[in-house]
């Protein structure tokens, strides 16, 4: 599997061909969007939508939006924060790490929080972050299963959506 940074053209618009393939993760995690609220008809998500959601995701400072590939095929997008906008938590985040519901429970969603957090160890960070939102019992138990730990509960930032915010310690060395 490889990670790489959402390609975009001059015009910071991504290529047509690949919002195709990103609509198409999106919609197939069609109960996470019932969920989230971030489209709002979850079984009518568009391009244009995703379009905007990831511009919205990429406007943050020190954002990142990744790409995963396994075999040539689109099988996930991470999008990361190296820093929070809450001045004292100095940890990166994981804003949103999803796997295109066709291949769930194959290990794409380990090996791509597996590849983030050994970016962020590359970068010198200690520990890492992200949110779950509450009545997302298959996300916890997922990270908690890759030893993240709840530290709180609290609304998100964005849309005030009750969650459970979870960290993990970064041990030193990336895995191989």
């Amino acid at each position: 599997m490889r990670l790489s940074p959402l390609p975009l053209t001059p015009d910071r618009d991504i290529p047509a061909p690949l919002l195709t393939e990103l609509t198409a993760l999106y919609a197939a995690n069609r109960d996470f969007h019932a969920l989230s609220g971030d489209f709002p008809d979850p079984d009518d998500i568009r391009p244009e939508q995703v379009a905007a959601e990831l511009a919205d995701e990429l406007a943050q400072p020190d954002a990142e939006v990744l790409l995963a590939r396994s075999q040539g095929h689109l099988v996930g997008v991470v999008v990361t924060l190296g820093r929070h906008p809450d001045p004292a938590d100095p940890d990166p985040w994981i804003g949103l790490l999803m796997v295109d519901a066709a291949v769930h429970r194959q290990g794409h969603g380990r090996a791509m929080a597996e590849l983030v957090e050994d970016r962020f160890r590359a970068e010198g960070r200690t520990a890492v972050r992200l949110a779950v939102l509450d009545g997302n019992d298959r996300a916890l138990a997922f990270w908690t299963a890759l030893g993240y730990e709840v530290i709180d509960h609290r609304a998100d930032r964005g849309r005030g959506r009750p969650c459970a915010v979870l960290r993990k310690e970064l041990s030193g060395g990336s895995r191989g």
